[in-house]
C-alpha cells in the first residue's frame, strides 16, 4: 500500500470517529463509508481504548524477507529437486518442511504465500495420486474388465418404463 493510499485510508478512520462520537451506530458508519459494520466496530473500540491516535496509520507493514539471498537460492533450487529428493515420499511440500526445518524460520501461511511467489512459485493443493499407482494396469482395465461389467442389452424381452404404455408380450 502506498504512504497516499494510508493517509488516506486514516483520513477515513478519522472522519469516522466524527460521526461515532456523535453518537451513530456502526451501521449507519459502515453504510457513509461503504466499509464493513465490522471495520465499523473495530473504529470503535479502537477509538474508545486509544481515542484518536489509535485510528492513526501505524506506517507500512513489515514485509521484510526473513531469509537472506542465498537461503532464497537454496530453497529454489531444493523446490526444483522435488519433495521426494529431500525424502519426502508422499510427494508433498508443507510449510513447516519447506522454510522450517530447512531454515529455522517461521512465516505464516499468508507470509509463505508471498515468499514463494517472489520466487516464481505459487502454494497449490496436489492433486493426489497413490505411489503404488500402476498405470499400464489402469490403461488396460477397460478393454479387459468394462465389457464384463457392462454387457449388452437384452434384445430377446419387450420392455417399457412407461407406465402409460406398456410393452406387449
Amino acid at each position: 500500500m502506498t504512504a497516499e493510499e494510508r493517509a488516506w485510508r486514516e483520513q477515513v478512520r478519522l472522519a469516522a470517529a466524527d460521526l461515532i462520537e456523535a453518537g451513530d451506530s456502526d451501521r449507519e458508519v459502515a453504510r457513509r463509508f461503504r466499509a464493513t459494520r465490522m471495520s465499523a466496530n473495530r473504529w470503535r473500540r479502537a477509538l474508545a481504548s486509544g481515542g484518536r491516535e489509535a485510528l492513526a496509520s501505524k506506517g507500512p507493514g513489515d514485509a521484510r524477507c526473513k531469509l537472506d539471498a542465498a537461503q532464497l537460492r537454496t530453497l529454489e533450487a531444493v523446490l526444483d529437486a522435488g519433495p521426494a529428493a529431500s525424502g519426502w515420499s508422499d510427494q508433498c511440500w508443507t510449510l513447516a518442511r519447506i522454510v522450517h526445518r530447512r531454515f529455522g524460520v517461521e512465516y505464516t501461511l499468508a507470509g509463505l504465500d508471498l515468499l514463494l511467489h517472489r520466487i516464481g512459485w505459487s502454494v497449490q493443493v496436489p492433486f493426489r495420486k497413490a505411489t503404488e499407482r500402476d498405470e499400464a494396469k489402469i490403461a488396460a482395465w477397460p478393454q479387459a474388465q468394462w465389457p464384463v461389467i457392462k454387457r449388452g442389452r437384452r434384445t430377446w424381452a419387450p420392455g417399457s418404463a412407461s407406465r402409460m404404455k406398456p410393452a406387449r408380450a
